[in-house]
């Protein structure tokens, strides 16, 4: 559900079938004094209006219907509901909702129409706000797509520079079991990546960045995994010569699986 403020009256919109209906409810409190939804519904200008709609936009319309409602529209005597102007003529143009969001709906085109009942001043107000509304929802909808492509763009390349550099980890060497990393970050970078974080800088002096901003998914997912792993280990008090041993084991296991799973181009 969407809202917008005409004339401090604030008026629901909601989508179906792709189309937007306004609450005819909602405008019926910028209205002065007693005037009902089916008082415009019993004028025969209106079911007339009505008429034109359904049949240009409503392949099953019951015509048969609409010429009885027609011919006792505008008597003192006729009154009809929107519930049984939708049933009778199979409308869809009007709409009864009942719930959470209960309350009279019309397409905008007639909800633009019945604005001039409440008054023109209204109406004028009513495209206005609603035509705002849309250009807002168009502005979002395309810097969504563009953010969307922009991501796309960054994901391939991420994904192409790490299947060149062979995602899957290597066996770390006695030479960096045995060596005392002053940064449990680190402890992760090489048994996940071969290398600390200088030692990337180093050899990346023209990126921006760090180490993980590089990482496509699987690995960012396998870091994830890891991370939770050595916290655990750390608590075990196991060392961390062991701890790198057993962490960057796991992220080669994992790594391979995650390299053939193919849920993981969802996420991408």
């Amino acid at each position: 559900m969407k809202k917008i403020k005409v004339q401090q009256t604030e008026i629901s919109i909601i989508s179906k079938n792709n189309q937007d209906y306004i609450s005819l409810t909602d405008m019926l409190k910028a209205k002065d004094g007693d005037f009902f939804i089916s008082d415009w519904l019993r004028n025969r200008n209106t079911v007339e209006f009505l008429g034109v709609w359904e049949s240009i936009n409503n392949p099953n319309f019951n015509y048969g219907e609409f010429a009885i409602i027609k011919s006792k529209a505008g008597l003192n005597s006729y009154k009809i509901s929107v519930k049984e102007w939708a049933k009778k003529t199979n409308a869809i143009g009007l709409q009864a909702q009942a719930g959470r969001y209960g309350g009279t709906y019309a397409h905008k085109d007639l909800a633009f129409e019945f604005g001039m009942w409440i008054s023109p001043e209204f109406k004028v107000y009513l495209i206005k706000e609603f035509q705002r509304l849309k250009e807002i929802e168009m502005r979002d909808l395309k810097l969504g797509w563009s953010a969307k492509r922009t991501l796309t763009k960054i994901n391939y390349r991420i994904h192409t520079d790490a299947i060149k550099k062979h995602i899957i980890p290597v066996l770390v060497n006695k030479k960096q079991k045995n060596h005392i990393y002053a940064n449990e970050a680190d402890v992760l970078n090489v048994a996940l990546y071969g290398m600390t974080a200088k030692q990337w800088r180093e050899k990346n002096k023209n990126k921006k960045g760090n180490i993980r901003d590089y990482s496509d998914v699987r690995q960012l997912i396998c870091l994830a995994n890891l991370e939770s792993l050595n916290a655990e280990f750390i608590r075990q008090e196991i060392q961390q010569p062991e701890r790198l041993k057993k962490l960057n084991e796991i992220a080669i296991v994992q790594m391979k699986s995650l390299v053939n799973n193919k849920n993981i181009k969802k996420l991408k």
